[in-house]
């Protein structure tokens, strides 16, 4: 279905992916799995950060072992590293894993917010090829371009519903939650801006603002599972801590999809 909408990549185990609520095992499993069936017709990118930099290290290695075409490492969550400690854990991880690796920076969810600074000189180890800015401060992201500007590092966006702007600042594309449910929508949006047709993008993300938004009523991927559900394309459970969408917003979600034609 995503390769039929346009995707051109997948984040196994991300965020909306549940990872955190995942065993070991099954973090494995669930990468294994999505690389036997895209059999190589899009890149699988791994989901293999940690707040243990051992354990972000071993996920990486297993996720490398798999096949997997790159990994996602978000920062050390919770236990709140500095700048430096941030510099190291990703140092540590590129010299110890042969596999192109993407930084992601999401501190509204981490509690921990890497500089640009940081990012920068991150970007002079081979291995780390990119970064997912999730901070939806397109200012902030379009500084971090220039401070790239002769560097060999990637910016994709992390934040749908500002992804246009910052594609037209310069970013390669973005890393999506809105795309779990609406990819061709989203693929569509990344084309037009990566092709130059700024306004052409920002027409085709105003279509989708009102999904943007409300995907984000509740923690994701709490809306992000319901909508899937609604869409028929899975069930509607969901694991602890995290909850089925609340009864209040389940309507508004659905009215959300019709607009798009979803439903």
């Amino acid at each position: 279905w995503h390769i039929e909408q346009g995707t051109n990549s997948i984040v196994a185990v991300g965020t909306t992916g549940e990872a955190s609520t995942l065993s070991m095992a099954e973090h494995t499993q669930v990468i294994k799995e999505i690389i036997r069936v895209a059999n190589k017709r899009i890149p699988i990118i791994a989901g293999t950060g940690a707040n243990s930099t051992h354990e972000a290290i071993e996920l990486t290695k297993e996720a490398k072992a798999l096949g997997a075409d790159a990994a996602l490492l978000v920062t050390p969550y919770y236990n709140k590293p500095t700048q430096e400690g941030l510099y190291q854990h990703y140092k540590a991880i590129a010299e110890a894993v042969d596999l192109p690796q993407i930084l992601y920076n999401v501190p509204g969810r981490t509690g921990v917010d890497m500089h640009n600074d940081t990012v920068i000189r991150l970007a002079d180890i081979p291995q780390i090829v990119g970064i997912k800015d999730a901070t939806g401060d397109v200012a902030r992201g379009t500084a971090l371009l220039a401070g790239l500007k002769e560097k060999a590092m990637t910016v994709y966006s992390g934040d749908d519903a500002t992804a246009y702007q910052l594609i037209e600042q310069g970013a390669l594309g973005n890393i999506s939650v809105t795309a779990n449910i609406a990819p061709k929508a989203m693929s569509e949006i990344c084309a037009a801006g990566l092709a130059g047709q700024h306004q052409e993008a920002a027409a085709l993300n105003a279509k989708i603002a009102n999904l943007h938004n409300i995907l984000f009523c509740e923690s994701n991927p709490i809306p992000v599972k319901w909508a899937l559900h609604e869409m028929g394309l899975i069930e509607s459970g969901i694991r602890l801590p995290l909850t089925q969408l609340a009864p209040e917003y389940r309507a508004p979600l659905r009215e959300a999809l019709k607009e798009v034609g979803l439903i």
